[in-house]
């Protein structure tokens, strides 16, 4: 099962509007993973709300595909009444097969915790840690190191029993639990970087950062440097499947490709594109692997759309008239349509982009305070994108208000002082990380990209399902995310 974090059909056809129409695509062939899909499988449709809501957050969202009941928004592992559920790995397991998760954000995030973790709220991190080492899968692939060192070394000199595990380690555990000499008494190898896990055979726990590992545009500019410790989401995919291979009763395994999501959320298209990137090259691996078997089952979803992205034109710049040689031009008359329904040059120009949006403003905020001006933001966006802004459109992204939304020891909405959104500011609560936002709506012309949201919406999200046509059948329908859930658990074989 792969799970496109935040994948609607916007994002997906994002993708296929720059493999067919960008005028220097990276796709040479023009064929994406999700053509291949098609290809040799079918597509349904899947509503994705959480019990008594019209949208979902990827815990309940993910607790629905991993167990098939409903849950409630930002619960792990547990049904709408409370009560903990077995989950597709548990079940697995019990049939003999290996199971492994993967995922580009961290293990203890909310899609692959939803997989092996019982919690009543996906920020108990360090909770859903000892949970996944509980339910023990064979793999378990991504960031989150901070969750599993006790909370000593961010005091202490830790005595670094494990090679590899590198500096600058931090906890967020507030206990003295070392979950990784746990794993390691519980048989499992540890990887801290490519080359321990591309070393890997049996039973291995990866985690490769503190608590996120690196966005798209990163992982594209660092994939081809020989010193890079980093796996991609492609590689981490790659040895999940030569290790649980080795099991003839076979597999589950869980791939999540979440940053699709953390780009919708702060309206960055230009990562968009990335991750869409990185989701399709990891596709492919997996469609390599399949090709040819009759014994596999393959889901791709997502848990959510976040962001309501989509292309439009508008009344901005309407195209220039042009001659055209077809019959109903004959009398000369021009074709000039009335509105600017945008140039696909802007897709090579996304991809051009150098830096996240996110990573901008960390670059802003490590000036001096006297230096980080309006000025200075016009200096560092129009260095890293394709897409310039003006010093006045700065202005308006650093400007601040008394925080409309204030809840004192809220998580995301406690700051008394947040950057102003001029609409619809409570569909934009991560507050921090709004000035991206604000950033979006100044290039929005430019790129011909609205964005509806900072949070998810409910549209409907694809099903691409591929294997034994008998398998298929079942999912012929519009589906809920627990019916989904259901079915991956039906086929399951002994």
């Amino acid at each position: 099962m792969i799970i496109g974090d935040g994948m609607g059909p916007q994002q997906v056809g994002l993708l296929l509007a720059y493999a067919r129409q960008a005028p220097h695509s990276i796709i040479k062939d023009r064929i994406t993973a999700f053509d291949r899909l098609m290809q040799n499988g079918q597509l349904s449709i899947s509503l994705t709300h959480a019990a008594d809501s019209l949208v979902t957050d990827s815990a309940a969202s993910a607790t629905q595909l991993a167990t098939g009941h409903f849950a409630r928004p930002e619960m792990v592992g547990i049904d709408q009444h409370g009560n903990a559920q077995e989950n597709i790995i548990s079940k697995a397991k019990r049939l003999g097969k290996s199971t492994g998760l993967v995922s580009d954000t961290r293990i203890t995030h909310a899609t692959p915790a939803a997989f092996a973790a019982h919690q009543a709220h996906r920020n108990m991190e360090s909770k859903i840690a000892e949970d996944l080492l509980q339910a023990e899968p064979d793999v378990m692939l991504s960031a989150g190191l901070s969750y599993w060192l006790p909370e000593s070394v961010n005091h202490t000199v830790y005595q670094q029993p494990f090679k590899g595990l590198g500096k600058n380690l931090k906890s967020k555990r507030q206990d003295q639990k070392d979950l990784l000499s746990a794993a390691k008494n519980k048989g499992y190898t540890l990887a801290f970087n490519k080359q321990q896990l591309l070393q890997a055979q049996g039973k291995t726990l990866g985690l490769f950062a503190n608590t996120r590992m690196v966005n798209g545009i990163s992982e594209a500019q660092q994939q081809n440097n020989p010193l890079r410790q980093q796996p991609t989401l492609q590689e981490m995919t790659q040895q999940a499947l030569s290790i649980l291979e080795k099991n003839d009763q076979g597999f589950f395994l869980m791939i999540e490709a979440g940053q699709i999501d953390w780009a919708g959320h702060q309206n960055d298209t230009g990562l968009l594109l990335h991750e869409m990137l990185r989701i399709n090259a990891t596709l492919n691996t997996l469609l390599d692997w399949i090709k040819g078997r009759e014994d596999t089952l393959l889901i791709v979803t997502a848990d959510h759309e976040t962001g309501g992205f989509g292309f439009s034109y508008s009344a901005d710049k309407p195209e220039k008239p042009m001659h055209l040689l077809g019959d109903s031009f004959a009398d000369k008359h021009l074709f000039q349509p009335q509105f600017n329904f945008g140039n696909v040059d802007i897709l090579d120009r996304l991809h051009q982009q150098k830096l996240s949006y996110k990573d901008l403003f960390t670059k802003f905020d490590s000036l001096p305070k006297q230096h980080q001006t309006a000025k200075e933001l016009v200096n560092i966006i129009n260095s890293h994108t394709e897409f310039p802004i003006t010093e006045q459109q700065a202005k308006t992204i650093l400007s601040a208000e008394e925080n409309p939304l204030y809840t004192q020891g809220h998580k995301a909405l406690s700051s008394k002082i947040v950057p102003k959104m001029p609409v619809n500011g409570a569909f934009f609560p991560y507050q921090a990380d709004n000035r991206a936002n604000l950033l979006a709506q100044a290039v929005a012309t430019q790129q011909q990209a609205v964005w509806s949201t900072g949070t998810h919406t409910s549209t409907p999200v694809y099903a691409f399902i591929q294997g034994p046509e008998p398998a298929l059948q079942p999912f012929k329908k519009i589906l809920h995310h627990t019916d989904l859930g259901n079915l991956a658990i039906q086929a399951l074989k002994p």
